[in-house]
């Protein structure tokens, strides 16, 4: 269909789809002026803190890949994707194949095999990775903190959902390739992309602990860690622009502001305050798009732009 519209939404993720450093530092609590436990909200957050950093280094090679070895976090997994040669992993001992400085490549081909099999770890998803004991836990910790955050994680997973959908009804849709999903409401195509200043591999851990992976795809997590929001604006841009693709940003930063001001592109800012409307729970899909319609206008076929 050559009329089709495509959305794609640039989500940045602390203290946008999840609350994180605000629970550490305080300050979502003081946003409440008293009515939050601050202390609880620390707690909660060291516990995120703790599992993501336990998870990254046990199964994502985070402490090999990113701390002991300099310079490898990448921007996206696939960024090494010319260097794997497709061998087969299932006897591969990642522990004794001398992966270490210099990066030439060698050690590139080392390192996109690991970037495959975190992808297809992230794909399979944790109940294939964690054991019970540990499923509990981290069951308990996210209806904790959803709960102490009045809904956050759950309302701003439900307007994932109504994005992929382009509808409220985010049963409405159909999964395709990439993770794409094509509206059969409207026709359109809607993409949920992660642009997250953190680095790579636990902004990965992040997506699964708090139950985005189904929403995002492996390949659109992109890390502005060494590159800045920008240049993965730009890359987004590339990889799906056409004549009837419309891109909106959401988050709570200046960078990922000025980014899509350069780009042209509508910004949401999120908003910790309780008296706000582009918060969780409070932003909605109708609120997206309007933004949308301030640069794109207000096509026919979007029921959402109203």
């Amino acid at each position: 269909m050559n009329n089709q519209i495509t959305n794609v939404y640039i989500w940045d993720m602390d203290e946008t789809l999840i609350l994180l450093k605000s629970l550490l530092n305080g300050s979502y609590a003081e946003a409440f002026a008293g009515l939050k436990d601050a202390q609880k909200g620390v707690e909660i957050g060291k516990m995120w803190e703790k599992h993501i950093l336990q998870i990254s280094d046990d199964f994502f090679f985070y402490e090999q890949v990113c701390l002991e070895i300099e310079n490898c976090n990448k921007p996206f997994l696939e960024a090494l994707s010319k260097y794997d040669d497709g061998q087969d992993l299932s006897d591969y001992d990642f522990n004794q194949d001398g992966f270490s400085p210099p990066h030439d490549d060698l050690n590139k081909r080392k390192l996109a095999y690991r970037h495959r099999l975190i992808a297809n770890k992230y794909k399979q998803g944790l109940h294939n990775i964690l054991d019970p004991e540990m499923m509990d836990l981290w069951d308990a910790l996210y209806k904790m903190t959803d709960e102490y955050t009045d809904g956050w994680l759950s309302s701003a997973r439900a307007l994932l959902e109504q994005c992929l959908a382009g509808n409220e009804d985010p049963t409405i849709c159909n999964t395709v390739a990439g993770g794409v999903v094509r509206s059969n409401a409207t026709g359109s195509r809607h993409i949920n992309v992660l642009v997250t200043s953190g680095s790579l591999i636990p902004s990965l851990v992040k997506c699964l602990l708090f139950r985005l992976d189904n929403l995002i795809s492996h390949e659109n997590v992109y890390s502005s860690w060494d590159v800045g929001k920008l240049q993965c604006f730009q890359w987004i841009k590339e990889r799906f622009d056409n004549r009837n693709t419309r891109f909106c940003a959401i988050g709570d930063g200046w960078e990922e502001c000025e980014a899509a001001q350069t780009m042209n592109w509508p910004f949401i800012k999120v908003d910790l305050r309780p008296n706000s409307s582009h918060r969780f729970p409070g932003l909605t899909l109708r609120t997206v798009g309007f933004y949308f319609s301030i640069v794109y206008g207000n096509p026919d076929s979007e029921n959402d732009d109203d």
